[in-house]
């Protein structure tokens, strides 16, 4: 018996220092980031993770039921590989070959975020994919028929009763799933997170882009995060085309005219182009822009009231650092590929 427990002691102190050896935290059964992250504002202890209703929502996520032709899923739009963008997509591509209004957005780091969409007309990540699925051009279906064709579907009725407690599917349960599955993709693995943990060191070069980064992007691209997740006009010129203001084609407040969500800079390599409408197809003109593009207007970010000039090398070296936010780990890792 003394023998016994003494094992067990064991096991559970060997737990604990792996536990603050990987310096993470465990939340709510799956959701796993490093202790240096801010923590999370979606609220975890209204609505904890199920690894049920995660496992759902993972199937719901690359299910093309959702859409009216049965053809495009939120995978088309958001794929694993590419941090969950549509790397070399300007805009959004849906059935029939339509083209969306946006750029599709990389899905990684949603528990830390307030709004979603570029304008931020969601406030609630338990809702959001009610805007792609009843939208025309992405995904064209009314939510109360795709879940009507869930309910006639015996594999659904089974996870939803596994999930649920009943086997009934309702709009409410199946976005819920889908964003306790999104809840779950953390980008937490890259050179900069390794050298956060004492794990590796930055060269010369990301050194140095570190030190540009702080002085000239930090404001808006906050770490550990790289993002605020708030708003900002960083200068872009009205596209005529798209008709896309930002913030104000939704509240219509001269306050949010060309207001658009800040993204994270976490990722870059995977998730080009840039902008809300994916106008820069490489990081090089994205810097161009900051020293050369930027459109003055009233509610221009007071950050980006002088350019951002930058010689050669120190572009180089600001490169060099963003290349070691990218996380291979995030865009390889098989628990958020389909369910075979």
């Amino acid at each position: 018996m003394i023998k016994s427990v003494f094992s067990k002691l064991k096991l559970f102190l060997a737990i604990s220092f792996l536990l603050l050896i990987f310096s993470y935290s465990l939340q709510d059964l799956s959701l796993i980031y490093p202790t240096y992250f801010p923590k999370p504002v979606y609220d975890f202890n209204k609505n904890p993770l199920e690894s049920s209703t995660v496992q759902l929502g993972r199937k719901l996520f690359y299910d093309p039921v959702l859409s009216r032709n049965n053809t495009i899923s939120c995978s088309t739009c958001h794929l694993s590989n590419q941090a969950f963008s549509h790397a070399g997509n300007h805009l959004s591509k849906g059935i029939e070959d339509g083209i969306g209004d946006r750029n599709s957005p990389a899905i990684f780091n949603l528990a830390w975020q307030k709004t979603f969409m570029w304008d931020g007309s969601v406030i609630n990540i338990d809702v959001q994919a009610l805007a792609p699925i009843n939208h025309p051009k992405e995904m064209g279906e009314d939510i109360n028929v795709a879940v009507r064709r869930l309910n006639q579907s015996k594999e659904y009725k089974a996870l939803f009763y596994k999930s649920f407690g009943d086997s009934l599917a309702t709009s409410e349960r199946l976005m819920k799933a889908l964003s306790q599955f999104q809840l779950t993709i953390v980008s937490a693995h890259s050179k900069y997170d390794k050298v956060k943990l004492g794990k590796a060191k930055f060269t010369q070069s990301e050194k140095n882009g570190y030190q540009l980064f702080k002085q000239n992007c930090s404001s808006c691209h906050q770490e550990p995060l790289f993002s605020t997740y708030e708003f900002a006009n960083n200068g872009l010129s009205y596209n005529s085309e798209l008709k896309d203001y930002g913030k104000w084609n939704k509240t219509f407040e001269s306050s949010d005219k060309m207001m658009f969500k800040i993204p994270s800079l976490r990722n870059l390599a995977y998730t080009y182009p840039y902008m809300h409408d994916g106008r820069f197809k490489t990081l090089y003109e994205v810097l161009d822009h900051y020293e050369n593009g930027i459109e003055k207007s009233a509610t221009l970010s007071k950050q980006l009231q002088k350019p951002i000039v930058l010689n050669p090398k120190e572009k180089e070296d600001l490169l060099a650092f963003l290349a070691a936010l990218n996380d291979s780990v995030l865009v390889s890792d098989l628990k958020y590929r389909k369910l075979k």
